[in-house]
């Protein structure tokens, strides 16, 4: 079995969840303080070992293609008033990785976007990485499931425990513990019923996957959403092969999601150095404009003190 050297970035959603800011600007554009959301998810590529990355877009994306290019007039702005620290930051974006575009023409689901890297992966296994989906780890998840994919030589997914009211936004598994952080897949199931759910255990944006996925993607009809399901196509790969769910180690933010994009945003502002002090203040001073906040508000102002 070859390495895991390439890897997917489905990222031709419409972002419906985000409009109407999402109506001129790809979602996965959306700011992270100074970075936005899918530099992270490329950047964790790249950490994982990935030199190698297809980015599928669609219609009004090209936002995403320009930032990750070369920037000649920005650059030599730049580089004439001095700012070499902004240069320099500018310059590493384009040369993180080699990039290549695929376009789906039509928003036909997960499983379509992906179907149409197909001729690119060609015979080899790959990674998948959702732009909604931002994991913070010292070992990038990615790079997490690539090791178990070379122990176990067959596809493997990273999976969460999620909320009750979370169930029916996922696909959840049912399976067989092989170790505390290991499960082999026994089934799946798209956004089940709370009631019909097998498990609270969600399927998150990384996947690694033997190439046979995209025989099983043909076989796949319409599903929920009358879209091609990447889910129902693990079905079918179950049947010819292990699959594995690996409970990840680290930090996910579920930033297709406004709570979790706004979880997100403080998190981040928070381990930044130019921020930080700014938004503790700020976050002090408005859990004491609330009733019953007080005692939170001291708590924040505290642990700020001991960041600091």
């Amino acid at each position: 079995m070859k390495g895991v050297t390439k890897a997917v970035i489905p990222a031709a959603g419409l972002g419906t969840r985000f409009l109407p800011a999402t109506k001129s600007m790809p979602k996965e554009m959306l700011p992270l303080i100074d970075r936005p959301v899918i530099q992270y998810v490329v950047e964790e590529a790249v950490n994982s070992g990935i030199d190698d990355l297809i980015i599928i877009t669609g219609r009004g994306k090209r936002a995403i293609e320009d930032y990750f290019d070369d920037s000649p007039e920005l650059e030599m702005h730049l580089r004439q008033h001095r700012k070499t620290d902004q240069l320099r930051c500018i310059q590493g974006i384009s040369s993180l990785i080699d990039i290549h575009y695929i376009r789906q023409k039509e928003p036909l689901g997960l499983g379509d976007a992906i179907m149409r890297a197909e001729k690119h992966i060609g015979d080899e296994p790959f990674a998948i990485l959702l732009g909604d989906d931002i994991i913070q780890n010292h070992t990038p998840c990615t790079r997490q499931l690539i090791e178990i994919f070379c122990q176990k030589g067959t596809s493997v997914i990273a999976v969460e425990e999620v909320s009750d009211e979370k169930v029916g936004s996922y696909g959840i598994i049912q399976g067989t513990k092989v170790s505390p952080s290991l499960m082999q897949i026994d089934d799946i199931v798209e956004k089940p019923r709370l009631e019909d759910a097998p498990s609270r255990i969600g399927a998150i944006g990384r996947y690694v996957f033997t190439p046979q996925i995209f025989d099983c993607l043909d076989e796949t009809l319409r599903g929920v959403g009358n879209e091609i399901q990447l889910t129902d196509a693990i079905r079918i790969l179950l049947q010819q092969q292990d699959v594995y769910a690996y409970t990840f180690e680290g930090k996910r933010y579920d930033t297709g999601d406004k709570c979790g994009y706004i979880e997100a945003i403080i998190d981040f502002a928070l381990e930044n150095d130019d921020t930080r002090h700014a938004v503790l203040q700020h976050l002090g001073s408005v859990l004491r404009r609330t009733a019953d906040g007080m005692s939170v508000s001291e708590n924040v102002e505290s642990e700020g003190c001991q960041r600091l």
